[in-house]
């Protein structure tokens, strides 16, 4: 039996946002160790603040500040924080409703284990010694048994406001693949392209799936498939990916493989981005000890006619 396949993956990429003028002076204010909420019509205010009333959806401007001090209402235990979570050690999720806010502000509590933890708890917020005005400028939230904080009563007007924040989502994961992926890998490795042919619909599928996801029916017919290829569709990069050595612009097609019954996707090279088009025979391109091909390239054949790849669209 074929040793069980399996590597780390990391999908990740940050996510840029422009601020509105209320979450820009709610970060602004962490920033400046000011906690500010919205004032809504019917007089509650909302931490952490929002643009729209969630009862009325009217437009809510109100800035009003509240106090780095609140009680705990609800609360659960994290035993084995993740990575990129506001604490290293266990700690507790707690929403936490600040002296003067009407709603809860989700956050870590430092407690030294769930026994210290109870619906009602005091508590008050911890600051972070270098602040740039984002949620982090928060380090957490730790038990407090002194007097309710005195708010200053800031108006929510700052001097150099931060107008946008940029978040990094990431997803860290092993990928396994099954059978079928296992074997078009380690064809691969032989510079080949293998697919899988469906027993009814006859469509051969490259990268196989085990299953045909039209018919529903288990696939296990091995075809090779190319080496060579039509260009479908195709579009030019012009924003250069972080850690991708590729200079912009650059082209990303998908390429139906001869014989294959949908198409794949890969760059094309060795040829300007501008004269890339639909149609272009193509073929791939193996580095050293690659396991992929690395761009596909034009072959110098004549293009192949629209009626020939048309389905594969």
């Amino acid at each position: 039996m074929p040793a069980v396949l399996k590597a780390p993956l990391v999908v990740e990429f940050p996510f840029t946002r422009s601020l509105g003028p209320v979450q820009s002076a709610f970060l602004t204010g962490l920033r400046d160790r000011v906690v500010l909420g919205v004032k809504t019509g019917d007089g509650r205010t909302l931490v952490p603040p929002v643009e729209y009333d969630p009862v009325t959806a009217e437009e809510i401007r109100d800035l009003v500040e509240v106090a780095p001090t609140g009680t705990v209402t609800t609360w659960a235990w994290n035993h084995e924080p993740r990575r990129g979570q506001p604490l290293s050690s266990p700690f507790a999720w707690v929403m936490v409703r600040l002296d003067g806010a009407d709603t809860a502000l989700l956050h870590a509590l430092d407690a030294p284990g769930p026994d210290a933890v109870h619906t009602g708890l005091r508590v008050r917020v911890r600051w972070a010694e270098d602040r740039v005005g984002a949620i982090t400028d928060i380090v957490c939230f730790e038990p407090y048994d002194g007097d309710p904080a005195e708010p200053a009563g800031h108006s929510g007007t700052f001097e150099d406001p931060v107008t946008g924040i940029v978040a990094a989502a990431r997803l860290d994961y092993t990928y396994s693949p099954g059978r079928a992926q296992s074997a078009y890998i380690n064809a691969l490795s032989e510079r080949r392209n293998v697919g899988e042919r469906c027993p009814s619909c006859r469509k051969v599928y490259v990268p196989p799936r085990g299953a045909c996801p039209t018919c529903g029916v288990a696939t296990s017919e091995q075809v090779e498939v190319g080496p060579g290829g039509t260009v479908t569709t195709f579009c030019i990069v012009n924003i250069k990916a972080k850690n991708l050595d590729i200079e912009v612009p650059y082209v990303y097609a998908h390429i139906a493989l001869d014989g294959a019954g949908l198409a794949l996707h890969g760059r094309i090279g060795g040829i300007p981005y501008d004269q890339v088009r639909m149609g272009l025979r193509v073929e791939p391109v193996w580095t050293e000890g690659g396991r992929f091909p690395d761009h596909y390239r034009p072959t110098g054949e004549p293009d192949a006619d629209y009626e020939m790849y048309k389905e594969l669209l």
